[in-house]
């Protein structure tokens, strides 16, 4: 078997060794001619926690299908548990913001470089792309040029801003997967190579046992009415929003009878909380591996704009969205994203406000508090309630990774 080797200069200071993918030899031709199922060789790239989880998934449909199959690339845990080999680890590149970035910006261009070297030289049989809007976009038009198929699952927001990339994924891209029922539209000129496939996370969000179980499993009252605290899952988001959350919940829970519980991402330890949120934590329980089973049974939420704010909608859990990052970074993004009007997924399919948000300096302890209290009344609450389960409606069915995975396989088969 003939192996391209990935010069060394190209992969130094990479989590994992660089290891050759199969070449198309004799070999190969010999498999794909005789032999009842032909291995594929697909790259897949998920540069986020969150394309990590749905990555996984997608790993897994795919493997269900074609046991086969060689799946590698850039990888989180959840990948690599799924049987995808890391080339690189998802969180060793993972940044927010530009400050934040600038911490791994050396190993994302090496791991650029690596990747571009087996686009070009070993040439999978296909490219499946996971978010990660700008190395993943460039990554595209290298697959292009040379020759690998390109399936990009979960666009980035071109919907928010720089919507002058929807031509750019069209003509890059050789089938979309989107995720959103509006994005459909967006990239109607890719035809028929654009699929609504439905959001991956129908199959995924769901409390794992009731309200009553759930209390009772972490120790609180039969009567406890919980907030629960979604800081974010990454250390930059928990050093912007946890203190002010905090505060917040320790107001809300002093006048209204509510006790407050972390719901600690899976990317972030009880330490690095601590450190980055530079606040004291007394009478704040930390509840790690049952955030949706909290979050149901919470009477409110304050979440991190992000992935959390459509979960928590999915849960049915009325909430008030804060955003907040560098200074640099917020002066940058209010002049870049001119395509939506709100920050929250909730509000952006609503179409309109149906939870409160704050942005940026508003998001202080006072602010929280004040957007909060409406939504304690049992009418405001039900309303709120009411509009976020006819969200969901809106995303679909679930088997968004079986129905990418048909995809993906379509295209090498």
């Amino acid at each position: 078997m003939d192996a391209v080797l990935i010069p060394q200069w190209c992969v130094r200071g990479l989590s994992t060794t660089i290891v050759p993918m199969r070449g198309a030899n004799a070999s190969d031709r010999i498999e794909s001619a005789g032999a009842p199922q032909r291995r594929r060789r697909i790259l897949i790239v998920a540069g986020e926690a969150s394309g990590d989880l749905h990555g996984a998934d997608l790993a897994r449909e795919i493997l269900a299908r074609a046991p086969g199959a060689e799946l590698s690339g850039i990888a989180g845990e959840r990948m690599r548990a799924a049987g995808v080999q890391a080339l690189v680890r998802t969180e060793d590149i993972a940044g927010l913001g530009l400050w934040e970035l600038s911490a791994t910006l050396g190993l994302t261009v090496r791991s650029f470089i690596a990747l571009r070297s087996i686009l070009r030289r070993q040439h999978p049989n296909l490219l499946i792309l996971i978010d990660y809007a700008e190395f993943n976009l460039i990554l595209a038009g290298v697959a292009k040029r040379a020759g690998v198929p390109v399936l990009y699952y979960i666009t980035p927001q071109v919907w928010a801003w720089r919507r002058g990339r929807i031509r750019k994924l069209i003509e890059r891209a050789d089938r979309l997967a989107v995720v959103l029922p509006f994005e459909a539209e967006l990239f109607a000129g890719a035809g028929e190579r654009v699929s609504f496939v439905g959001h991956p996370l129908l199959e995924r969000v769901a409390p794992a046992q009731g309200r009553a179980q759930t209390l009772a499993r972490h120790g609180f009252p039969a009567n406890a009415r919980l907030i629960a605290l979604l800081p974010g899952s990454r250390r930059a988001e928990a050093r912007y929003m946890l203190r002010p959350m905090v505060d917040a919940a320790r107001i809300l829970a002093r006048d209204h009878d509510l006790v407050p519980a972390i719901a600690l991402a899976p990317t972030l330890s009880r330490e690095q909380l601590a450190l980055e949120g530079r606040t004291g934590l007394d009478g704040v329980r930390i509840i790690e591996g049952d955030t949706y089973s909290i979050i149901a049974a919470s009477a409110l939420a304050l979440v991190t704009s992000g992935t959390a704010t459509l979960e928590t909608a999915m849960l049915g859990c009325p909430m008030v969205i804060g955003y907040k990052v560098s200074p640099l970074t917020y002066l940058l993004a209010t002049m870049l994203i001119t395509g939506v009007d709100y920050i929250g997924m909730p509000n952006i399919l609503a179409g309109r406000k149906i939870v409160p948000e704050l942005i940026q300096y508003q998001v202080t302890a006072a602010n929280f508090v004040r957007a909060a209290e409406p939504l304690l009344s049992h009418s405001i609450r039900s309303e709120s309630v009411a509009a976020l389960h006819s969200l969901r409606e809106r995303l679909g069915s679930p088997g968004a990774a079986g129905r990418v995975a048909e995809l993906a396989l379509g295209m090498v088969a």
